[in-house]
């Protein structure tokens, strides 16, 4: 068996699984090697009910006190039950499991584990496992591997075929140079795979896990260098030199730009008016204005005679671009085309788009990825800009080069990032900050709770939809798997639709889905059509909702605080007061103090600073910081440290051996050599 084998080579894994794995982008044994739990179950022996004082996950060896009532609505069936042992009761809760009405049987006995929570009536079992004594025995003191599930594979079924290809692989030669491994402490990377599924003890994961972080931030960054080709920048064969209607533009808005967007404006036509091609980067914090400012530098490239591009992460959040700039352009009569073009659109659309674009008809495209990877042949690009996830690396710029001339390159940000990690980072683009909001924007007002909270908040988020309003709720999971202690974004809306009134639509949105389906989601939203929408932090990066004034984020403390600010930054978007509810659901106070930086600023670069100081390597099981680099387990602030030292190794390694030719780096350059060919395979950006 071998790493680029399909996942079918493994033993009980025929087509139909293969096709649920499929949905998860696991198509190879390496594939299934490199999805990587999301969590761990260390299952403990069961505790008497009296002893169980807050939230947590719990065992309990107790009985069925009474036949298990089932309580239906059109939307959600509740299954309730009291669970009794000779301590004490406890109250449990399963929702759309109406059969275990039949199979709980009154005085049996059962281990019950899972999440108890705090509700108005107290303590409370909610959704537990129910399993027999001696399967329960069978895994005590188990540290079991959570995985990203989809509906119809469960985890004992890809805990199984990780362990058979695990068994079955041949070891793999080590690509690092042995003096980085013994310099950062790192373990051999046959034993780091293996480790990182199954675990001994916590001291293995983490060693497991250290070097794996590691090779992805070290590959990362030295495939960077490499492309970068020594840090060359090209000359700029679109020299943007006429200003006048952006500076029209500029004096005819109803507001003041601040003096960061004049700064970052002037860098920018620095740049565009310099002897080599701009390559920026702008960190704006959320609400800074970073789109006016992305108009403006459109705005002279089109004068100046060129074409300019506007790239967004989603479809829905490109036809929002695309309307605001025809929309600013007409109101102050620029008679600039701006076109859209995005996957979706028939054949018939495209073509027609295309040929508008060829023939220099079209001024400015916006769109999504379709600007890249459809037959766009552009008349004169000169400046391309890319909003949020869409990180705009080398092999694009390739891409847009062959389709006529280098352009300029700007890349728009939310994602607040020290500076310090920032340049690691982008080595290959200079960077402005925009650090300050708009003086007339209402700061969104802030909470942080616990989860007996929650009947208080939901009657608020009621309020303000009878207002004429709209909420989200954000949850650190897509759906039930294993037993970790996180919200879910199915149960919870379901659970929702059965406290909201039949008048409140409630919806869910998660990043499984289809983008077909997540923008047709977001435009339900967007429209009002959904008046809560139940989410993962898919939507840290998404359409502006000026009407959604209720920002609720559960499991607040399992977030970075750097993603916990840019969640917040989908509300405070209109006229109206917003709120940012956050529910602390472990019930530590420790947890809350944390999470009380966010009640006393509301500055994205002071909260990335904060979160750098606070999360360590005890934080690994939270959920990862997102944002424009996809690491599939390293998290930047987490990780901090070992991000400085892959950056200083991938240094001197490329000081010593710039082509990678001398004997102990040629393993190394394999491997980068396929690191890029897939990423580039998966869409992933470099």
């Amino acid at each position: 068996m071998e790493l680029d084998d399909r996942i079918t080579s493994i033993k009980g894994i025929g087509e139909k699984t293969a096709a649920l794995f499929k949905k998860l982008g696991v198509e190879t044994v390496g594939q299934l090697i490199r999805s990587y739990p999301r969590d761990y179950d260390c299952f403990e022996p069961a505790v008497p009910i009296a002893s169980i004082e807050g939230p947590g996950i719990f065992a309990v060896a107790a009985t069925v006190a009474e036949r298990p009532r089932v309580r239906a609505s059109a939307r959600v069936k509740v299954v309730t039950a009291r669970l009794r042992d000779e301590s004490g009761s406890l109250g449990a809760v399963w929702f759309n499991m109406p059969y275990l009405a039949g199979s709980l049987k009154p005085g049996g006995v059962y281990i019950f584990r899972g999440r108890v929570i705090r509700d108005r009536a107290g303590l409370v079992f909610e959704h537990p496992a129910v399993l027999k004594r001696d399967e329960y025995e069978s895994l005590l003191n188990a540290r079991q591997p959570v995985y990203p599930l989809t509906a119809g594979l469960s985890n004992k079924t890809f805990a199984k075929a990780v362990a058979a290809a695990l068994k079955e692989l041949p070891i793999q030669k080590d690509f690092l140079p042995g003096w980085i491994r013994k310099k950062e402490g790192l373990a051999e990377s046959n034993f780091a795979v293996r480790a990182i599924h199954f675990p001994k003890d916590e001291e293995e994961l983490l060693f497991a896990r250290k070097r794996l972080v590691f090779d992805e931030f070290f590959q990362f960054i030295l495939s960077l260098r490499l492309l970068k080709g020594a840090g060359e920048r090209k000359k700029n064969g679109f020299v943007t030199d006429r200003w006048e209607q952006a500076k029209k533009l500029e004096k005819a808005l109803p507001y003041r730009l601040t003096g960061a967007q004049k700064e970052t404006l002037s860098q920018i036509r620095k740049d565009m008016e310099g002897p080599s091609l701009m390559s920026r980067l702008i960190q704006g914090d959320v609400g800074s204005g970073k789109t006016i400012v992305a108009a403006l530098a459109l705005t002279a490239a089109v004068e100046s005679g060129f074409q300019g591009a506007l790239m967004a992460p989603t479809e829905v959040l490109a036809r929002q671009h695309y309307k605001t700039l025809a929309g600013l352009f007409a109101e102050h009569g620029l008679s600039f085309r701006v076109e859209l073009l995005t996957g979706s659109m028939t054949a018939k659309q495209k073509r027609e788009a295309c040929e508008r674009i060829a023939s220099h008809e079209a001024d400015i495209i916006v769109g999504t990825h379709a600007l890249i990877q459809e037959k766009v042949v552009y008349s004169c690009l000169g400046l391309v800009i890319t909003d949020e996830q869409h990180r705009f690396g080398v092999r694009q710029r390739e891409n847009l080069s062959k389709k006529g001339g280098d352009p300029h390159v700007l890349v728009m940000s939310a994602t607040p990032i020290p500076r310090t990690l920032a340049i690691i980072l982008y080595g290959d683009l200079d960077i402005s900050v925009m650090d300050e909001l708009p003086a007339k924007r209402l700061p969104v007002k802030n909470c942080v709770v616990g989860t007996e909270f929650r009947e208080n908040a939901y009657r608020f988020m009621e309020k303000e939809i009878r207002a004429g309003h709209q909420a989200y709720v954000i949850c650190p999971m897509v759906e039930a798997g294993g037993l970790s202690e996180g919200e879910n974004v199915v149960d919870y809306a379901g659970r929702l639709r059965g406290v909201m009134p039949p008048s409140v639509r409630v919806d869910y949105l998660h990043g499984r889905m289809s983008p077909a389906q997540k923008d047709q989601k977001m435009e339900d939203f967007a429209s009002g059509k959904t008046h809560i929408l139940v989410s993962t932090t898919v939507v840290e990066v998404g359409v502006d909702v000026p009407n959604a004034t209720v920002m609720m984020i559960e499991n607040a403390e399992r977030f970075g605080l750097a993603q916990l600010h840019q969640l917040r930054g989908r509300v405070g978007r209109g006229k109206d007061q917003s709120y940012c509810i956050f529910v602390n659901g472990s019930g530590d106070s420790e947890k809350n103090r944390r999470l009380e930086i966010l009640n006393s600023s509301n500055d994205g670069f002071y909260i990335a600073s904060e979160d750098l100081k606070l999360r360590g390597p005890g934080d690994i099981f939270g959920i990862r910081q997102s944002g424009l680099l996809e690491f599939s387990i390293g998290d930047i602030f987490t990780d901090a440290k070992l991000l400085k030292a892959a950056a200083e190794d991938a240094q001197k390694v490329l000081e010593e051996d710039p082509e990678l030719s001398h004997e102990e780096n040629r393993n190394l350059k394999r491997q980068i050599e396929k690191s890029l060919k897939e990423r580039a395979e998966s869409g992933m950006s470099l």
